[in-house]
């Protein structure tokens, strides 16, 4: 069984936000030219962005860049069959500016 990082900030990031992150984070990778644009909208290369998995920051961005085009945000909340909604909420507790029980 794979381990996930546990993922805690200031606010106490649940353990769900973290693994719904890396879910879309696979999801993200399966299309070359989607994964190149995470990167280079992270500023991070595939080694940094690996070793920075465990990161609220890195998780946060992850879901910002699917909130970010609502295109890749559908069609991800299809693919993991959940709300668009979901992962939006995800990156708001991840990005800090959601309280935890909202």
């Amino acid at each position: 069984m794979t381990q996930l990082p546990r993922v805690e900030g200031k606010s106490g990031v649940q353990d769900e936000d973290a693994a719904l992150a890396l879910q879309a984070l696979g999801w993200i990778l399966s299309d070359e030219p989607r994964a190149e644009r995470l990167l280079g909208m992270t500023g991070l290369d595939p080694s940094e962005l690996r070793a920075s998995l465990s990161e609220r920051a890195t998780l946060a961005a992850i879901l910002s860049f699917l909130t970010a085009y609502e295109a890749d945000l559908v069609a991800c909340a299809e693919a993991l069959d959940i709300k668009p909604e979901a992962i939006a909420a995800a990156a708001q507790r991840l990005e800090g500016h959601q309280r935890m029980d909202a």
